[in-house]
């Protein structure tokens, strides 16, 4: 392979996977890092003991809290990066999350550029990661150019009665639009392996599936995997990326291009960029003082509702969402967040929660269950940020915020399930380990005071240097980060080609 590219774009996942299909017939030479290799296409696949207990496709590593505690982080080493095991869920951004916008904890801040410029790219990225939906049912949905690629993913009986119990409280019951291969001789079997566990046969629209392997079929992208981007070398003035150094197979190699973007992830883009830098806090590119900080993931808890009488058959449970509480709650004047359906849960799955109550009883429990996601804005914060230890290993320091808007989220779905029939409901809240919606550490905007990138993802201070991945997001907002990640590395790739 040469030493010498136009462009290297470190990580393969929903920005870097994106952003090389879409640069894939430019002219330019293209080299895709990715530390991981290809996710193997094996029966453990979809074994939920496999995926959850034993969590064969997690990696290894250990991240550090706040206190010192050590933890495995939530993320995946592999092309594809964490697409490769997410729900496939597409939303786009509500319009009012581009404004400012005031919730219990804080402002959200906005972003540099509104809804109608991220539009058309929604759908274009829609189209490549063939995005299922209907965008007339959800009144807080955006407007859109054209219909969804695909018609919505049809409930199965179970949840279409749901549907109905929900809409007679007045909710608005929409489909979630889900990228999957259900297209006419697709190859999705509407298995009940899809969240959470990676896709044996290829039918999940992740960025490996949908983006990198279509971008290698161009004699100019090439990829190079179990390769580890140790650091950016910069010129002495420090406005130059002039090189990579990446570790492959114990040795040490210096890469070069014009043009470096990092897509590793919002945590692990913000630790490269340390590592580039001065030691555990000092990145580059940080003129601001805004670079590895204002970490976000959402508030996340999971919802068993359960009916004792009533088994639930579904196979392909999520297929529905309720937004009706996005901007507003009952009795509560600021936003409370989405609530969506996730995969069908099976004991294999609940083991790793609940290790000492027996299998047959969490069996018991998942055929009677309905289960949900429930998602709140997490506000960024200076002190929510990422840092290295004495010896390299990532330290993620987050305080929770806006966690009143998160418990009435939880209150209001808790009576939302007992009103539709379904009188016991637990709840599990997540704590710092789920980071599958990581974001902000390395935030866009217009000004360079207060911003570490521009609003096409370039550094306001080394100007061959981009972040492509949910690192750019000025806030989390409370909806999957998958879609808007896609549509900007579609941006992004439109400026790169025009300047």
């Amino acid at each position: 392979m040469t030493d010498n590219y136009d462009i290297i774009i470190i990580g393969t996942g929903a920005g870097g996977g994106t952003l090389a299909y879409a640069l894939r017939n430019a002219g330019a030479k293209i080299l895709l890092i990715e530390r991981g290799d290809y996710l193997p296409q094996e029966s453990e696949n979809w074994q939920p003991a496999a995926v959850f207990k034993h969590k064969r496709y997690k990696t290894q590593e250990t991240w550090e809290n706040t206190d010192g505690s050590t933890y495995r982080p939530g993320v995946h080493y592999y092309v594809g990066g964490n697409t490769k095991v997410f729900g496939a869920a597409f939303p786009r951004l509500r319009k009012e999350d581009f404004a400012a916008l005031e919730h219990e904890g804080g402002t959200a801040p906005a972003w540099p550029v509104d809804y109608e410029t991220f539009a058309p790219y929604y759908d274009q990225a829609e189209k490549i990661y063939r995005v299922h939906g209907n965008h007339t049912d959800d009144p807080s949905e955006p407007a859109h150019a054209a219909p969804y690629p695909f018609p919505p993913i049809a409930d199965e009986p179970y949840i279409s009665d749901l549907r109905q119990r929900l809409s007679k409280q007045g909710l608005h019951p929409f489909y979630l639009p889900i990228g999957i291969d259900l297209r006419e001789g697709g190859k999705c079997i509407r298995c009940k392996t899809c969240d959470g566990f990676p896709c044996k046969i290829l039918a999940k629209s992740d960025a490996d599936t949908c983006c990198v392997r279509p971008a290698l079929e161009s004699p100019d992208v090439s990829i190079m995997t179990n390769a580890f981007a140790r650091r950016l070398l910069t010129d002495g003035a420090g406005k130059q990326i002039v090189g990579l150094e990446i570790e492959k197979d114990g040795e040490i190699i210096q890469l070069k291009a014009g043009t470096y973007v990092v897509s590793c992830g919002a945590v692990n883009s913000a630790a490269l960029l340390l590592r580039s830098g001065n030691g555990s806090d000092v990145p580059i590119a940080n003129s601001s003082g805004q670079a590895a900080r204002n970490y976000m993931a959402h508030n996340n808890s999971a919802m068993m509702a359960i009916d004792p009488i009533r088994k639930n058959d579904v196979v392909f449970q999520k297929t529905l969402s309720v937004n009706d509480f996005y901007l507003k709650g009952p009795d509560w004047p600021f936003p409370l967040g989405n609530l969506q359906l996730i995969g069908k849960l099976q004991a294999g799955m609940l083991t790793a929660a609940r290790p000492f109550v027996p299998n047959s009883i969490l069996q018991a429990m998942a055929n009677r269950s309905v289960d949900w996601w429930v998602m709140s804005e997490d506000l960024p914060e200076m002190e929510n940020r990422v840092t290295l230890s004495s010896n390299g290993r990532i330290q993620v320091h987050r305080k929770f915020n806006n966690m009143a808007s998160h418990y009435r989220l939880i209150k209001v779905a808790k009576e939302m399930m007992k009103a539709a029939g379904y009188p016991i409901v637990f709840v599990e809240t997540m704590g710092i380990e789920t980071n599958s919606h990581q974001c902000g550490t390395l935030r866009f905007g217009n000004d360079p005071k207060t911003s570490v990138l521009d609003q096409h993802c370039r550094s306001h201070d080394i100007e061959n240097l981009y972040v492509v991945d949910a690192s750019f997001f000025p806030s989390s907002t409370a909806v999957n980060p998958a879609l808007t990640i896609a549509a900007q590395a579609l941006r992004v790739a439109d400026h790169l080609q025009k300047n």
